[in-house]
This record gives C-alpha cells, structure tokens and sequence, in this order.
C-alpha cells in the first residue's frame, strides 16, 4: 500500500513540474477546442481555424510567446471555405491562386501542437502554409489526404501474347470511362495517369529493373466494379500480384510550403500523402527538422506511395539546415534536395548591369536576391567560375504589369563587372553565393523511394551522417549542379559523407544514377573545361551492401577522399548496370582512396 501511494505520488509530483515546466516556455496556451475547434466531427475548419488563430494573435502582446493546441483526433480541411493565396512555388507547377487549408503567415514567437492530430484533406489543397514567420514550431501532426491524385492499382492478369493486362482499382479509388479512356477522378479533379511506378506486393520496394513505366489508360473496359481491362498494355515485366502508382507528372502543391521563414521548428510532423513535394522550403533560414516524416502508415498502410515528389526539398535557403530522425519513403522523387537557382544572364545594360531571369517553367514568381547579396558568375557550358564575384547594390523586378509573376531582374552591381562576363559573348548564370546553407543530414532512414536518395547542392559545409538508404532505387547520394536545363545551383566544396547504410541501390536506372554515391555536375562541354566544378568531398567508413558493381561515380572534381569504406556483396538481384567499374572518374584530381574492402578483400583501385 505505502509503495503504491509513493509511486502515485512521484506520478503526480512528475506530471505537474512536467506539465508547469511546458507552461513556463509560453506566455499564453490555447486550447483550440475552447474555441470550438473539436476533432471528429467531419466537419470543414478550413475557416474557423486560420480566423480563431488570427484572432488569438492579435489579442496578444507583440512578442508573447503563444503555445496553440489541438486535441488529439482528425480534423477535415475542404477547399470551399478555404482561403485562396497567390504563392509561387520553387519546383511545383505555378498555377495559382492555391487552395490553402492552414495559413500561418507574419507570425513571431508562436508554436502549434497537433498532439498527434489527423489534419485531413480533400480535393486539391496545399494543406499548410508558412510564410514569414520567425521562431515558429509546428509538431506532432499527421498530413494527409482523403483521397489521393495517385491511382494505385493492382495486376491481377498480364496476357503477354494477347497485349491485354488487366488490373483492380484500390478501395479509396474512383474513377471514370470515358470513350474507353480511364480516369482517376476525386474531388473537383479528374486527371488521366500517363506513367507508373511498380512495387514488389510484400516488401513495398520498386520492382529491380522497371523505373519509370507507361500504364495503359487509353483503350480500356470495365470488366466489374474495380476490375478493368486494358486492351494495348504490353510490359513483359508486370507479373500478378504487382502494385502499381500510376500517377502524372503534374506537382501543384507540397505538403507543407516554408517562405520567408526565420528559425522555423518541425518536430514530429508526418506527410503521408502530397501531390508535391512533402515539404517546400524557400528564401528561409536555420531549418530544423527533427523526427520530420514522409512515410506511409506503419506495415499495414494499404497504400504504397507517398508524396508525388520529393519528400523534403530546399531553395534558396541559408543559415543552416538541420534534418535528423526522419522517416523517408515511397515517395515518387529524393528524400531531400537542397539547392539555389541560377539566373540566366540575358542583357548586359552596362560595366555594372545586367539584365537577368530565372529559366525553368517550376522556378519563378519569388525573389532571387537582395542588396549586399555576394553573386558568383559561371559558364553554362563549362560550369566554370568566370570573373570576379560581386555584390549587389540594386536589384529590380522587372514586369508590364504589377500582377506578373517575377521572373526577369535588372541587377547593378557595386563593383564594374569583368569584361567576360557578357551574354553577348557566352552563356551565364548568376549565383546568389549569399543564399547557401550549411546542413545537417543525419540519423535518417530513406527507403523504397524512386529515382534517388539524397541531393546536396550547397558550398558550404555539409555533414551527412548515420543514415539508412535502403533500396532508394536509383543512386543513394547525388551531387550536381545544372545551369542549363533545371538551373539548379551549385558546386559543392566541404561534405562529409560518413557512417551512412546503403543497402541495393542501383535496382533501377533514373537519371544521374551512374553509381550507389554519383557526383554529376551537368557539364555540356567538358573537354574543354579547365577548372573543376566540385571539391573537398570526404566519402569515409560507410557500409555498402550490394548486388553490382558501381559505388562511386565522379566528374570535375578537384580533392575528393573515398576511404576505409565497407563493402559485401549479394545475389539479391542480377547485376545489370552500365556502369561496370567500381569507382569511375571523369576529370578528377587529387583522390585520395585507400583502405576500401571488399568482402574482406582490399579494393583496388586503378586510374
């Protein structure tokens, strides 16, 4: 009896300093319930929830520090009620207005805590927005959509000689035949898949050796409710039993969009399903993500994909990004990718003027730079570092009408440009070396994804640690930099890459995926490029568990270490790439590898 009342004792002493101690960090708790917002209604809060939000804000000091609290349960966003916002996404389709279910904008001091909340969303939605924010948290919520723009269905007969394949609709599907075209249709959307991904029944991994397929929606018949034939489906390669994502190639909205942003916070925040990227973060600084997911719903999740894009994707940040304890797979693109974006030099006005506008059709409509920003010029063709780098003094939109999405600037400098660096004479891309990231990858576990792992374009110091990439399809690890198609910056100059996990990479062959670790600058004249694109790159004590032969990849780098590297091999798959040698080099100074085994035996390594 003592012992019992002794141990309720501490119970209630712990909770009560727990819970005074959680109290103390804020100046102001609101429980949203007190407010009407109340989970497992199935009632829309798209409106009530951004205006109570609002409004509690407003009625507070300035600086307070306000905690926002849901109950834990399911909350339904539908577009009718929802606020409608003109925001243009780096890497997304720029279609707008967007449909936003949770708007948190010009917010300080202000954390919002779901307690393991479903926010579910319905239709064509961009369920949460953060724009310019500062000291803002968001944990403990669950992201996810009613029904997805991702057609899953599964083979259930491949008639190779006839050309027919017939397949079932999952449960959550609905559809439409139209002039014996099908349709996944949902909520104010209908849309016709013109691509899939296969995945093995049990496991959830990609099928080895399909990558992307084409799926047969253009002449089909319904055979029963679910069930449907279609009659010019020819892949050898679909067996009985095979799930497949079919799906477009559109992405208008991520799961979670960061512009703006300061000191922004995601703690065990999960997206299981966006027709996006999982998160989109541009023109913010120091992002932390710890336990941040973009995952299926454990084992028995009936579904076998999540995001339609990347899982988690940075633009044009700075400060630091750290991104740790995270749960990455299924989706349709890379776990992270980090970058900034080359403006294409067009007009050259004067000594310290230039005309210049952002190139790709997903990358425009958003600031590129500011005054005192330090701006790097480079060659498209060599990817070669030109002239001096500067600083900007003036920087000025320029548009026919105010409404016009941002896509050119005029630009003076502080200092007289090089006289090479004219677009007269060669193609040029600016980079904002002002707007690069330090990062943090560590602890993470990416799996069962399509085309690639992890993507660092960033000169500044990168430290990728402890990681898991488990069957990420293609390669585990890209370094790039593109300044002709996707005008994605940028060369990388100090990464650790150490005591990271790879496990049968290589299953499938997308693009840059020339090796499990592939650092492929795009480079449309490298004969006669004389400089190196990346640099002091350090690939040390990892493990590789592997069915074929290619590790390591690399072109134009000066100063790379591939050292005291593990590797074992498998039968897990038959070997099938291109690639045939274990290390591969295209102008490539100063390697250091040594200390490399594999299966016991010491790699060697010939130039």
């Amino acid at each position: 009896m003592l012992r019992s009342f002794i141990a309720r004792f501490f119970l209630v002493s712990f909770t009560f300093l727990f819970t005074s101690s959680y109290a103390q960090k804020f100046d102001k708790i609101y429980d949203l319930s007190h407010y009407g917002i109340l989970p497992n209604t199935g009632k829309d809060i798209s409106n009530v929830v951004n205006r109570t939000i609002l409004e509690l804000v407003n009625k507070s000091n300035k600086d307070a520090k306000i905690l926002f609290k849901f109950k834990k349960g399911r909350y339904d966003f539908h577009p009718e009620n929802a606020l409608k916002k003109v925001y243009y996404i780096s890497n997304h389709d720029q279609d707008n207005p967007k449909t936003v279910g949770l708007a948190l904008e010009n917010l300080k001091n202000v954390s919002i805590d779901g307690e393991g909340a479903d926010f579910i969303f319905h239709g064509r939605m961009l369920p949460i927005a953060l724009i310019g924010n500062e000291n803002l948290t968001l944990k403990n919520i669950h992201i996810d959509f009613k029904q997805p723009q991702i057609c899953q269905v599964k083979i259930l007969e491949n008639n190779i000689e006839e050309g027919t394949i017939t397949f079932e609709t999952a449960p959550w599907v609905t559809y439409t035949i139209k002039d014996s075209v099908f349709y996944n249709t949902g909520k104010d959307w209908q849309l016709r898949p013109s691509a899939g991904i296969v995945f093995e029944e049990k496991t959830k991994r990609i099928v080895y050796n399909t990558s992307d397929i084409a799926v047969g929606t253009g002449k089909v018949v319904e055979l029963s409710k679910g069930v449907i034939k279609s009659l010019n489906w020819k892949n050898s390669k679909l067996k009985a039993g095979m799930v497949i994502a079919m799906r477009t190639w559109q992405r208008p909205n991520p799961g979670i969009f960061l512009h703006k942003g300061k000191n922004i916070k995601l703690n065990n925040v999960t997206v299981h399903y966006s027709e996006g990227m999982g998160l989109l973060a541009q023109l913010s600084e120091d992002i932390y993500l710890d336990g941040f997911n973009v995952s299926l719903r454990g084992d028995k999740d009936p579904r076998y994909f999540t995001a339609q894009a990347d899982a988690t994707h940075f633009s044009s940040c700075k400060g630091v990004i750290i991104s740790n304890n995270g749960l990455y797979e299924n989706m349709m693109d890379d776990a992270i990718n980090i970058h900034g974006t080359y403006l294409k030099a067009i007009k050259k006005l004067n000594d310290n003027t230039l005309i210049a506008k952002y190139m790709h059709g997903q990358a425009y409509g958003f600031d590129w730079g500011y005054v005192g920003d330090s701006v790097q010029f480079v060659q498209s063709k060599t990817m070669e570092l030109i002239g001096k780098p500067n600083s900007i003094s003036s920087i000025e939109i320029i548009s026919e009408k105010p409404e016009d999405p941002i896509r050119q600037f005029k630009i003076t400098f502080s200092k007289n440009l090089d006289s090479q660096i004219d677009p007269a004479l060669m193609d040029i891309g600016l980079e904002n070396f002002t707007w690069t990231p330090k990062v943090e990858f560590a602890h993470n576990t990416i799996r069962n994804n399509r085309a690639r792992g992890a993507l660092f374009s960033t000169p500044q110091k990168t430290v990728v640690t402890n990681n898991l990439f488990d069957h990420t399809s293609g390669t585990a690890i890209l370094l790039c930099g593109d300044c002709n198609g996707w005008y994605e910056t940028g060369s990388t100059r100090d990464i650790l890459i150490k005591n990271n996990v790879f496990i049968n990479a290589l299953t499938n062959q997308f693009q840059f995926t020339n090796a499990v670790i592939s650092i492929y600058p795009e480079i449309p004249d490298l004969k006669n490029q004389q400089k190196y694109f990346h640099s002091g790159i350090k690939i040390q004590n990892n493990t590789f568990k592997t069915f074929d032969k290619p590790l390591l990849y690399a072109k134009s780098v000066d100063g790379i270490i591939f050292s005291n590297n593990k590797i074992t091999t498998n039968s897990d798959y038959p070997a099938f790439h291109w690639n045939k040698k274990e290390i591969f080099f295209e102008r490539v100074i100063n390697e250091v590898i040594k200390n490399n085994t594999i299966d016991g035996i010491l790699l060697e390594y010939k130039k």
